[in-house]
């Protein structure tokens, strides 16, 4: 996780660096991409210890996919709307850079505090922040979240994910579809992941996943999905 996330970080700073030295200042597109980035970044290496929980390690396992994914696609894919603005700068309106950025504070609090609560239920379903919370006890005697965030859809977290995502997307505007790639690219691969959790879910749960599933229908954006 660490040299990728960091990389990721270190080339966002050069390509700032990169458009100040070119033009003389550091447009609002370029901060609208990195600083999210950069809080991602931070946000990953603080609450590392909660990788351990995700389907990348209890499932997959370490391969070809973490080892080129971690340490030369993340670097070098994720940080593409830098490296396009650090060549192409963009100066969006007030107005603009308002609502991108306001996408970008509630997607991240979405991916955040929900995977905050889940991990806290996890380590201690009756820990004061999480014990007010419904669930669903199976026969394979897992607990189901049923409220709280994990009321609203089954893969809450995938939704604030890739919203953040798109929102570092839309800082570079409409100029090239190229920087859109990873929101693209990043839709395909958490709709495969939640076919597959799902999948698993299913044949682990059998009845009590039908149940949980009629008390909560949505799968990542509520009432619509």
């Amino acid at each position: 996780l660490r040299p990728g996330i960091i990389g990721w970080a270190l080339l966002d700073i050069c390509f700032a660096v990169k458009q100040y030295s070119e033009y003389g200042h550091v447009t609002n597109s370029m901060w609208l991409a990195i600083l999210p980035q950069l809080l991602y970044a931070v946000d990953a290496l603080w609450f590392e210890s909660a990788v351990i929980t995700t389907m990348d390690i209890t499932t997959d396992g370490f391969g070809w996919m973490l080892g080129f994914g971690d340490l030369c696609w993340v670097p070098s894919i994720y940080s593409l709307q830098a490296r396009f603005l650090s060549s192409c700068p963009v100066q969006h309106s007030a107005l603009f850079t308002a609502l991108v950025a306001t996408l970008a504070v509630v997607s991240f609090l979405t991916f955040r505090l929900s995977n905050s609560e889940k991990n806290a239920f996890r380590a201690d379903p009756n820990h004061p922040s999480v014990r007010h919370l419904e669930y669903i006890e199976t026969e394979a005697g897992s607990k189901l979240l049923v409220s709280g965030w994990w009321g609203m859809a089954r893969h809450i977290n995938y939704t604030g994910d890739w919203f953040f995502g798109l929102a570092q997307c839309l800082a570079t505007g409409f100029e090239t579809p190229m920087t859109y790639f990873f929101a693209a690219y990043f839709l395909v691969l958490l709709l495969h992941r939640n076919n597959r959790d799902e999948h698993k879910c299913r044949q682990k749960y059998k009845k009590d996943w039908d149940r949980y599933c009629e008390r909560v229908p949505y799968q990542f954006i509520p009432f619509i999905y």
